[in-house]
């Protein structure tokens, strides 16, 4: 699945009409905050609290960049072959990633260099993610498993097997004990990791199942399946081709999944089952990743055809879509606590925002009142008095023009 070698011409994403389903908005264009030239970029995360992102590459390298003042901070080059995972840590200096050489490593990007290395893995990783709380990194392989480490002991802890294609991605749930899965088996998959929870925590209560507390019954499973810690939960079945991403909504019970069927996928699940509650089209090649926008009922996927979209979540449809001429897209991620985004292509990667997040304004001459818009309402501000009042209500009639 890598493909030709990455265009290098670029030029500024600008929003683009048409397409099913992708109406531009008016005025779509993004607004790029950074933008770095590369190899094809596979993995990108951003640091939760610096203005750093790292990106993985297709020639092996993990570039660090300070993405607020545009510059390049570390190289990191251990990998052999392409990197197509990476994650920081959220308060301790370190950062995973995953490779084509089978190999998931730590790192101290503070000391910068590999800490160690975690090796099991069969086939290509194509994604690592650190947990929020434990210390544990959940992995993606072609090897069609799913794998669960501790970084501090740094031991396996559980194989998840059940899938029977490459694993695409992984990634933990952020508040529960649960791990969503895509694969090229057309099936994403959630996981229950509560019991694996149990063994590794202390004072954890302990299970009352005979056969579970029977050491030659609990060793032949452990030999068999790779232990009962992490259990399928549900099977997502309704893609027609093989499932590049799935991620799991930040607060709601709903799960986001893309596709090589072009389609987008927004699945609700409760206690005791999962089922599909809508498909978005409009994508014209397959789709590589989609995720929930941290601060908006929003979904942001990116595809091989070139094109960022984004969809309204309540009216399941395209609201943006951006369009890149040479490159295509494989990768995306938001930042946990600003209105940013990242997207990495094959000649590069960019940081954007949807949309800009300082109001329009205007002061008087004389500097006694500031207008601005808020909420579709035009406002105004006397610094005399502190005063903040409403002046007019700006609707966006059935036509263009904006009616006052």
């Amino acid at each position: 699945r890598g493909g030709a070698a990455g265009a290098t011409a670029s030029g500024e994403v600008a929003g683009t009409g048409g397409g099913a389903g992708a109406r531009a908005q008016e005025g779509g264009a993004m607004l790029t905050k950074f933008e770095s030239k590369s190899n094809r970029v596979k993995g990108l995360a951003f640091h939760n609290k610096r203005p750093w992102i790292l990106s993985s590459l297709h020639n092996g390298c993990i570039q660090m960049w300070d993405y607020r003042m545009g510059t390049l901070l570390e190289v990191f080059e251990e990998h052999d072959g392409p990197v197509r995972g990476v994650d920081f840590h959220q308060s301790q200096p370190l950062f995973v990633s995953g490779g084509d050489d089978y190999k998931v490593k730590v790192w101290n990007h503070k000391l910068r260099r590999c800490l160690f290395t975690l090796l099991g893995h069969l086939d290509y990783i194509r994604t690592v993610q650190f947990h929020h709380e434990y210390p544990w990194i959940v992995s993606a392989s072609d090897d069609q498993t799913i794998r669960i480490w501790n970084w501090q002991s740094r031991s396996p802890i559980s194989v998840m097997t059940g899938h029977n294609h490459y694993c695409m991605c992984a990634s933990f749930h952020p508040k529960e004990d649960l791990v969503v899965s895509a694969s090229l088996d057309q099936t994403v998959r959630v996981w229950d990791t509560s019991g694996l929870r149990k063994k590794t925590v202390r004072g954890a209560p302990q299970e009352h199942d005979a056969a579970a507390n029977n050491p030659v019954i609990s060793r032949v499973n452990a030999d068999l399946f790779g232990g009962t810690d992490a259990i399928v939960k549900y099977v997502l079945e309704g893609h027609d081709r093989g499932v590049n991403w799935a991620s799991f909504h930040h607060s709601l019970p709903l799960i986001i999944s893309g596709a090589d069927d072009r389609q987008i996928k927004l699945w609700r699940m409760n206690d005791t089952k999962a089922w599909e509650v809508d498909t978005m089209r409009g994508h014209t090649n397959n789709v590589s990743c989609v995720i929930f926008h941290p601060k908006s009922e929003l979904l942001v996927s990116n595809s091989e055809d070139r094109s960022i979209r984004v969809w309204d979540i309540s009216r399941r449809q395209g609201v943006q879509s951006f369009r890149r001429e040479q490159d295509r897209f494989w990768i995306l991620a938001a930042h946990k606590e600003q209105n940013l985004l990242a997207a990495g292509h094959d000649s590069g990667m960019i940081v954007f925002k949807l949309e800009r997040e300082r109001p329009a304004y205007d002061t008087q001459a004389n500097n006694t009142e500031l207008y601005y818009v808020k909420d579709r309402y035009l406002r105004r501000y006397e610094y005399g008095s502190s005063e903040d009042s409403v002046q007019v209500s700006l609707r966006r009639s059935s036509g263009s023009t904006t009616q006052l």
